[in-house]
């Protein structure tokens, strides 16, 4: 089985709670992550911060979520730990191969995401079409930058 992309290494984290205050005080002001950005997007019910820990290609962002509606959908606080985001060497290779041997993603395809980077994301639960899955955990693919993909082995896996 040759599989024609390398997961690289951690993008991210996101956490979700009904209101981010209290996870922006814990991760910015106490623990010291720089914040770096926020996002807005109606479409995907969130209202995030985006701190990053660590430099350069090894940096991993933690985004902050609550939702602009708790009771709308999706759910960004619930799980609290909302997905982990896997740096992809080539994302449309992925894609294509994961697919074609029953992983099930989530609707809207390969997307700009939040950082700017195209995304796509393995749904949390298979059906009777794509059985793979997260198995409960939304897992985020994220387009490697070229820093990241010429970055010297250790760095980014």
């Amino acid at each position: 089985m040759t599989r024609p992309f390398r997961i690289l290494g951690l993008q991210q984290i996101a956490i979700g709670a009904r209101d981010n205050a209290r996870l922006v005080a814990l991760w910015i002001d106490l623990l010291g992550l720089e914040l770096t950005g926020s996002f807005r997007s109606e479409r995907e019910n969130v209202d995030e911060q985006i701190a990053v820990c660590g430099k350069g290609a090894g940096k991993v962002e933690i985004d902050l979520m609550q939702p602009i509606d708790p009771d709308g959908r999706p759910r960004v606080h619930e799980p609290a730990l909302n997905h982990i985001g896997l740096w992809v060497d080539d994302l449309a290779a992925a894609v294509v191969w994961l697919g074609g041997r029953g992983v099930r993603f989530t609707p809207g395809g390969i997307r700009k995401g939040a950082a700017g980077y195209d995304v796509c994301f393995i749904h949390p639960k298979g059906d009777e079409s794509s059985p793979l899955s997260g198995e409960g955990v939304l897992i985020e693919l994220v387009q490697a930058p070229p820093e990241l993909l010429q970055a010297p082995p250790g760095i980014s896996g």
